[in-house]
């Protein structure tokens, strides 16, 4: 992992690297002309006024009240950090409301308070309802944070939680109601220690006993001890979980003894293992704290091998993650326009969690994570943050609960409708991204990068490095890499830098000599000459594609400061194409709202015919289940089956029937216009024969170069969305392009795709 300082530095890069922060506005609606602002604004605006103002129900209908969330905060229990106030919390707000869009689609305006005082704070929000469909608060102090939220729950006719409150409450219920299945015990009859109460560790505790564990059987400790009828310094929130079962004198160690769960929202390390080892069989051990939880992973399965536990942390198994809960149930909460979230909802979507977890994982779920595969039981009791059947579970399960419960004003009538247009919300993240990287994980591999003079690539050396993503080979000028690591304080001790232009020692010279006579072996009966190979070689891009072919390393990523050509040669000429392959292919990656979009070929082959088409599209495929996605693809023209004849359009046509008719099981349909399969309501009214109906398409192949590399320029600049690429598709082993101006997060990806093509290498 990245060091501290490390950290630091790009954590306040990325923060402060182009558009200040993690969010901005932007419009929903036509802008363009003096028409789309007439009606925008004045005085085409006043008509919906006028309607809100006789109806104030349409304020959801002409507005974006309905989906709009304010994340607000004083600043006051600022995650680890404690009471840094509004503006230094701000990132943490705006962090929020990133994960509410990426996860539900739910946009938000983060609010700091300057204050502390309570009135002044629940009379701020109160007057801002009109604006919002609902209020998450968030790192409030407590006891304020339990009165503020009571009093806007009373006063507001949106729905508002205390995420610190409720999102760990209801996710750690999942789990335990999961953990207890598994071990066979029941809640009621359980004995809990609960280590912390603050407003956490209260919430937990309360949604605990409304499923059925009994305060009885609960022990609540706080930095003083036990919370004892006795004691005199309990507020009205931590009296409710007073046990005098136990003397008051009883320590965190004592009460061990026995329990079947601990429950730990305090501190880390305060759990040792002796206290683990006194409590009962096949025991459950939820260690919360973060960074550091109450006791480690290693220490605790040291300590017991029937143990179930749970942390806050992402790099072990049954992560508790508030993400896995807020965005959906706002999302259902949003979407029947409740005026509360209540108990009903928060246990609605507990229920759900739980199982979802009892489901067979997504393979993208298991990629993300580095597993073949994940199955409910000790080591999964709660869903992954990436799995995208999240929103599909929790919020119709909230919005329902609403509905049963007489808060929902808007009930949803068709949930078949619902489930569509939730649907539509998916593939706003970075899953695909995270799995790739994980895949990499697993087996990393040694990956030259040919452009190691530009600084992109130096962070992305330090960071893969970091990451144990692959083990970077540097190629360049010794002297200015060293330059400019030394400059940038980067972190690449002990990483190999060779320069082919002036080797360093006799074994470097000897090996230059090597690569350039088994070029010219390669080559001489292709234009080369002795003397041509050698010098070649100097090239970093010839000598880093000799290094994979040779076997010194597993991947090559050139391109960043080389035109394409120069760097796509190289790879044929010293690597070739794989056995049976005619065309090499270049593939890009876009992150749509759609889920990941696979275009080719957008690189190499001007005017591919239809037989070099089918072939496109079968490298394609196989790309993309590396990625455990099926491919669903999409052949592209201006007709749409047989609408129009010319010669793309007969091609096109022709390579589906080919494709077809060589591999029955592929799904693959067209030929058809860019924006049919993404259009399903049109697709089905007009073309319901279609193979696409239904899923739409992943894989896009285009008539020509010029059309999909216009294509792939215009989304991206156009829509703004993430990209990977080029991948070459069709080499024995892999080489791939960067574009000019590559971003170090750009590059990070090439190489986790380099590495997860050569661990499927032969």
């Amino acid at each position: 992992m990245s060091t501290n300082k490390t950290l630091k530095e790009e954590a306040l890069h990325y923060h402060a690297k182009g558009r200040p922060g993690k969010i901005e506005v932007v419009p929903t609606k036509e802008t363009a002309t003096q028409r789309d602002l007439t009606l925008a604004y004045s005085p085409g605006v006043a008509d919906p006024c006028l309607e809100i103002a006789a109806n104030p129900e349409d304020v959801y209908k002409y507005t974006a009240k309905g989906n709009l969330v304010a994340v607000i905060s004083n600043g006051t229990a600022v995650l680890g950090l404690g009471d840094i106030g509004p503006a230094a919390g701000k990132p943490v707000m705006e962090g929020k409301g990133l994960l509410f869009k990426i996860y539900a689609d739910i946009d938000v305006f983060d609010i700091e308070l300057d204050t502390k005082d309570v009135d002044e704070f629940v009379r701020t929000v109160k007057i801002l309802e009109p604006t919002f469909g609902g209020v998450n608060l968030e790192d409030i102090s407590a006891p304020e944070c339990f009165e503020i939220e009571e009093r806007l729950k009373a006063e507001l006719n949106i729905p508002v939680m205390h995420d610190d409150q409720h999102g760990t409450a209801i996710i750690s219920s999942a789990a335990l109601l999961n953990a207890l299945e598994i071990v066979g015990k029941k809640i009621d009859q359980v004995k809990i220690v609960v280590n912390g109460a603050g407003a956490s560790a209260i919430s937990c505790s309360k949604l605990y006993h409304s499923l059925g564990a009994k305060k009885a059987n609960m022990f609540m400790f706080d930095s003083k001890g036990l919370i004892h009828p006795s004691r005199t310094n309990l507020d009205g929130k931590k009296s409710e979980f007073a046990n005098d079962k136990m003397p008051t004198e009883t320590t965190l160690a004592e009460a061990m003894v026995g329990a079947d769960v601990f429950i730990g929202l305090s501190k880390g390390n305060v759990l040792d293992q002796s206290m683990v080892k006194a409590m009962a069989q096949d025991c459950i051990v939820f260690a919360m704290a973060n960074p550091t939880p109450e006791i480690s992973y290693e220490e605790a399965t040291a300590a017991r091998k029937d143990i179930i536990i749970a942390t806050g942390r992402s790099d072990y198994p049954n992560q508790v993650n508030n993400v896995l809960g807020f965005p959906y149930i706002f999302r259902g909460a949003l979407d029947v326009r409740s005026k509360v979230i209540n108990e009903e909802m928060k246990l609605a979507a507990v229920r759900a969690l739980a199982e979802l977890a009892k489901k067979p994982v997504p393979d993208i779920v298991n990629m993300a994570y580095g597993k073949e595969t994940m199955v409910f039981g000790r080591d999964y009791i709660i869903p992954k943050p990436t799995d995208p059947r999240l929103l599909m579970a929790v919020a119709p399960a909230v919005a329902k609960a609403a509905m049963d419960a007489g808060v929902a004003k808007f009930p949803i009538k068709d949930w078949d409708a619902y489930e569509t247009q939730l649907s539509k919300r998916l593939g706003l993240d970075n899953t695909l991204t995270k799995a790739i990287i994980n895949q990499a994980r697993r087996d990393p591999k040694r990956v030259v990068l040919a452009d190691a003079e530009n600084l992109a690539v130096l962070k992305a050396a330090q960071e893969v490095l970091e990451e144990g993503i692959a083990t970077p080979i540097l190629l360049g000028s010794l002297e200015k890499i060293e330059r400019l690591i030394a400059e940038n304080k980067l972190n690449l001790k002990g990483v190999s830098i060779v320069d082919p232009m002036k080797p360093q020692d006799e074994a470097e010279k000897a090996r230059l000599q090597r690569f350039g006579d088994l070029l010219f072996e390669k080559r001489k009966r292709k234009g080369f000459n002795m003397s041509e190979a050698h010098d070649m070689l100097r090239r970093r891009n010839y000598f880093g594609a000799m290094m994979v072919e040779t076997g010194e390393a597993e991947a090559m990523i050139g391109g960043m400061t080389r035109n394409y050509p120069e760097t796509i040669r190289p790879a044929l000429q010293v690597i070739g194409r794989q056995e049976g392959v005619k065309k090499v292919a270049g593939m890009y990656i876009l992150m749509s709202r759609f889920g990941p979009l696979f275009l080719a070929d957008t690189t190499v082959n001007f005017n591919p015919t239809a037989d070099e088409l089918v072939e496109i599209a079968e490298l394609a495929a196989k790309e993309v289940e590396k990625f455990n996605i099926k491919p669903r693809i999409a052949m592209l023209t201006y007709s749409n089956f047989g609408s129009a004849d010319g010669d793309d359009a007969i091609k096109m046509r022709e390579a589906v029937t080919k494709l077809k008719a060589k591999h029955p099981n592929l799904v693959v349909d067209g030929e058809m216009q860019a924006h049919l399969p993404f259009d399903q309501d049109l697709l089905r009214q007009n073309h319901p024969f279609c193979d696409l109906l239904g899923e739409g398409a992943n894989i896009l192949i285009f008539p020509n170069l010029s059309a999909s590399n216009i294509a792939y320029n215009l989304v991206k600049e156009v829509a703004q969305i993430e990209k990977i690429g080029p991948v070459l598709l069709g080499l024995r082993r892999p080489a791939h392009v960067l574009q000019l101006g590559s971003t170090t997060r750009e590059v990070v990806n090439m190489i986790a795709i380099a590495v997860v093509d050569a661990q499927t290498c032969k």
